[in-house]
């Protein structure tokens, strides 16, 4: 600002410190935290009849009037503050600062006259949310307000509806995050929301739920199993009381049922239906992955794909809650040379016929080959297709492709 400060850009300085302040404002104004006044020097450095000398009676002058003027309009809520300047021996009290709360901050400077552009936020919604936060028993604080003033109408409702359930209920442990029965409430509202819930509510319910137990379904696949005429597919479940048919040295993880499915025979090997991003939660700390000598990911050639298998990979590299180290993951059919020898196979659109979009995240536990594929498919640039499905590959080449690894004849893949 100059020396001497026009109430045009008072009222533009008043907006800057609104749009800085407004979340301890309005907390202020609902008990939370000390009052909060917007306030603008309005002739900085300028006290003296010499420093208003320097810059020109006439000047002076001119701004002088041109506070009176503004100064006969202020909002209530806004105050002119005047101190004493002598100049030439006369004594006299002038524009000093202009103080402002928010109520009349924000008559001020969405007054036509001003012509001052409005606040970033809606003052009165960020009231109503307030309001409807401390209703509901939940924390306020400026910080909270801005998080929950980002949220959509329906996301505050369920937010809302979530404090008041958990104030209602101490304990959440005799239901799992998918069971939680807050009205409108689903889990990837919480996968969004939930570091917002636990600091409006003061507790994390995601730490108190029931632990949701992993279910796989997988497939025998070794020869010997086949020929002994016992059931080839089979499921797992954590904590239950079966065991599988036997301890595998090779664990292949799909993706889809088919590829499971309809696998060929290979030695000593299980292969395993990953349920698509939920993979590295529910098999990671299955303690027979674990301990197999191979673990091997197979998955579509797309985002999806090897953003499961970073996670994938990343789960398994933190060591098992028992004290069993960490356990490296191989993929097979998902790096650059495969892409380049399916991709007559690739696809640019959906089932539902969507054009398949470009992912812009960052996978940073694939290997350089993996990589190379996944930038080229994800790309936010022109590439020739985005997606080559699991299902399209024979299965003989996935077969063979992991004899090669069990053998040791492959070094591509692993990490």
């Amino acid at each position: 600002m100059s020396a001497l400060v026009t109430p045009t850009d008072a009222v533009a300085a008043v907006r800057r410190k609104i749009d800085q302040k407004w979340a301890e404002a309005v907390c202020a104004e609902h008990g939370v935290g000390d009052h909060v006044v917007f306030s603008v020097p309005l002739r900085p450095g300028v006290s003296t009849g010499k420093a208003v000398e320097r810059l020109g009676y006439a000047a002076w002058y001119e701004w002088h009037m041109r506070w009176r003027e503004f100064s006969e309009r202020l909002p209530t809520g806004v105050e002119l503050v005047r101190k004493a300047v002598t100049i030439r021996g006369v004594a006299g009290d002038f524009p000093a600062m202009l103080h402002a709360d928010m109520d009349g901050g924000v008559t001020l400077v969405t007054d036509a006259r001003t012509s001052a552009a409005p606040p970033a936020v809606d003052i009165s919604r960020a009231h109503a949310l307030a309001s409807a936060l401390r209703s509901a028993d939940a924390i306020l604080t400026p910080a909270t307000l801005r998080a929950v003033y980002r949220l959509q109408a329906n996301d505050v409702e369920v937010l809302l509806s979530a404090v008041t359930w958990l104030h209602q209920h101490p304990d959440a442990g005799a239901w799992t995050l998918r069971q939680l029965p807050v009205p409108g409430m689903h889990t990837k509202w919480l996968d969004t929301h939930g570091a917002l819930l636990r600091d409006v509510a003061g507790r994390d319910v995601r730490d108190e739920v029931r632990p949701r137990l992993a279910v796989m379904h997988l497939t025998y696949v070794d020869p010997d199993h086949a020929a002994s005429g016992r059931r080839r597919h089979d499921a797992w479940t954590t904590g239950d009381t079966h065991d599988i048919a036997y301890r595998p040295g090779v664990v292949l993880v799909v993706e889809n049922r088919d590829s499971r499915l309809w696998f060929p025979s290979v030695r000593d090997t299980i292969v395993v239906e990953g349920g698509g991003k939920a993979a590295a939660a529910l098999l990671a700390n299955v303690p027979w992955i674990r301990t197999a000598d191979h673990v091997v990911y197979w998955g579509d050639i797309d985002a999806d794909g090897y953003a499961i298998l970073d996670q994938f990979r990343a789960a398994l590299a933190e060591p098992f809650p028992d004290g069993a180290p960490a356990k490296p993951v191989t993929s097979i059919l998902m790096d650059a040379t495969d892409l380049h020898r399916y991709a007559r196979h690739g696809i640019n659109h959906d089932q539902a016929g969507r054009p398949i979009q470009p992912s812009p995240t960052a996978l940073p536990h694939l290997t350089e080959a993996e990589a190379t594929a996944y930038n080229t498919i994800a790309t936010a640039g022109p590439t020739p297709f985005r997606r080559i499905e699991q299902e399209v590959i024979p299965l003989a080449h996935a077969a063979a492709r992991l004899m090669q690894i069990v053998k040791g004849r492959t070094s591509g893949g692993g990490h």
